[in-house]
């Protein structure tokens, strides 16, 4: 077996994501900010995934039927996924390897092999929500057909190929220039719907009734599932490798202590959009007696006569493309991760790329031509939930791995986080077997 220099003498073939592999330069000497300006960017493409049009669906049915007290949902999924990213950057750093290639080694293969079908299907839930949000988003702004639009978001491919080409940093840039774009919309979208702030303060408090209410615990299900996203753990255990940290024990420390930094900060700007969709539900539809609106395209007609502001409806839906296109962006390169680190295939960028695309677009297609905005809606809600059943396979194997001395060394996780993580993941599973109960009886 073939070595690589980690912590640990670890197998490998050749490193996560090899085309990119440390390839970022990382500044030794100079102030914090210098140093730490290497490290921005893994942690704005993950949150990427906590602010998909998966999660605008989830939070616009809580916050229209629910009020604001699916808040403290989002605000728990939120730190779960701050723990849990870095968990994952800390394997990527430690170990050399990336979350699919550690299930790869310490599995046997036929468990190996049933992960990697899991995690597949959770990239395709993800993939579906980001061809129908973005389908959703050229209907509003263009009144392109949903069917038309899915077939466009074919598209997206070629675009992601070109700009790969052209480097990380670039990829890294375009992500955040159109996280930016989000955020100033919905900035723009809660000042205007005028929530009253005292409620908002209150949602953030946990309620019983999120565990009582089946119609509340199945919408909160939904939102932990678009908010803590298994592939952004498979993403973010190897796109962190593209910085040329030294690998060394002392390099690995700092690269984990500002990784960690960037992605805290990073899901922080993730969770104030996904509260500020529910809070612009709430506001504008829960207080109106809307409480039926659970359609992003119900919401953006809505918008408008509700806040008397004709902007409202445009950025919201500028926003939902912007989501989408990012969210593509990343969801395509955890699948290129996923297959080749479970599989240690390699096939062509456009061949993997047009794969994952064309299995979401079957599904999607159909739904768009013979159900139309509704199914389309519902069939979103549902990837959520989806992704929230797959949750547990992706989390179970980080938390092992992160435990294992033998392989972290130093950065072993300590017995207070490790004890944590345990419970974060009873949680997922506790909730996800509630969840399948529920909709089988």
């Amino acid at each position: 077996m073939k070595l690589i220099q980690s912590t640990v003498n670890m197998p490998l073939d050749r490193p996560s994501l090899s085309e990119a592999n440390a390839s970022i330069t990382v500044h030794k000497t100079g102030s914090f900010w210098k140093k730490m300006s290497a490290y921005v960017g893994p942690g704005l493409m993950v949150a990427v995934g906590y602010m998909d049009p998966g999660n605008w669906a989830t939070d616009i049915a809580g916050g229209a039927r629910f009020g604001y007290t699916l808040l403290s949902v989002i605000l728990i999924s939120n730190l779960f996924a701050m723990l849990l990213q870095h968990l994952s950057l800390k394997l990527g750093i430690a170990t050399g390897m990336d979350l699919a290639q550690a299930c790869r080694e310490y599995f046997p293969k036929k468990v190996a092999i049933c992960l990697w079908v899991l995690a597949e299907i959770a990239i395709a839930a993800c993939d579906l929500a980001e061809v129908l949000g973005s389908a959703i988003a050229l209907n509003l702004l263009f009144h392109i057909p949903l069917s038309v639009g899915v077939v466009i978001t074919t598209l997206d491919v070629l675009l992601i190929l070109y700009f790969q080409n052209k480097g990380f940093r670039i990829i890294e840039s375009i992500v955040g220039g159109l996280i930016a774009i989000v955020l100033m919309c919905f900035v723009y979208e809660v000042i205007v719907s005028h929530p009253e702030w005292s409620l908002v303060a209150g949602g953030l408090i946990p309620q019983k009734e999120i565990i009582t209410h089946p119609g509340m615990l199945y919408v909160a299900i939904g939102i932990l599932g678009a908010t803590v996203m298994p592939h952004n753990l498979y993403l973010h255990s190897s796109i962190i490798q593209t910085r040329a940290y030294d690998r060394t024990e002392e390099g690995r420390k700092s690269a984990i202590r500002y990784a960690t930094i960037d992605s805290t900060a990073s899901l922080g700007i993730a969770f104030f959009i996904n509260a500020a969709i529910l809070i612009l539900a709430a506001a504008t539809f829960h207080t109106t007696g809307n409480h039926q609106v659970a359609d992003i395209t119900d919401a953006h007609h809505l918008l408008d006569p509700l806040l008397g502001s004709r902007w409202a409806s445009v950025l919201f839906a500028v926003a939902l493309l912007a989501a989408g296109q990012n969210a593509t962006i990343t969801g395509t390169m955890a699948g290129q991760i996923v297959m080749e680190g479970f599989l240690n295939l390699r096939l062509k960028p456009w061949a993997r790329q047009l794969i994952t695309r064309l299995i979401a677009i079957v599904p999607a297609l159909f739904v768009a031509i013979n159900y139309g905005e509704h199914g389309t809606s519902e069939l979103l809600v549902f990837s959520q939930v989806i992704l929230s059943i797959q949750l547990s396979f992706a989390v179970i194997p980080l938390i092992v791995f992160t435990n294992k001395r033998d392989w972290m060394g130093r950065f072993a996780n300590s017995s207070l986080l490790s004890a944590i993580s345990w419970v974060i993941a009873a949680i997922i599973v506790v909730l996800n077997v509630y969840l399948l109960i529920d909709t089988f009886t």
